[in-house]
């Protein structure tokens, strides 16, 4: 479990589109094996520290000739931004894919008095 010790805790939240290979035949739709996206996420305002974050599949579209594979995650989290990386391999098409993230961690206080 982590815990939070800041007096303020920030929730950022957001709903990217990360490819949408059908229409110009991009990798993810026309191409075999090992295949990866990256997607920068930068938030609007820093957190802290390293915040907890969230994603999840919102949006997707595949070929149903082919077995669908897919991974997405959250990868170098950092008080900033982070990356959303979307991979698939083998035979998978992918046509195109919408990720959702949420990210929750202490922020900082504007003012703190000092008395």
């Amino acid at each position: 479990m982590r815990k939070l010790d800041a007096g303020l805790l920030g929730i950022a939240q957001g709903d990217e589109v990360l490819f949408s290979d059908f229409e110009n035949d991009g990798s993810m739709w026309t191409g075999d094996g090992p295949r990866e996206v990256r997607y920068a996420v930068s938030f609007e305002e820093s957190f802290s520290a390293n915040p907890n974050v969230m994603v999840s599949v919102s949006m997707f579209d595949a070929s149903n000739n082919m077995n669908i594979r897919f991974d997405v995650q959250a990868e170098g989290i950092t008080p900033v931004g982070f990356d959303i990386v979307f991979r698939t391999w083998s035979d998978s098409k992918i046509a195109r894919a919408r990720v959702s993230w949420q990210a929750i961690g202490s922020v900082g206080v504007e003012e703190v008095w000092d008395i």
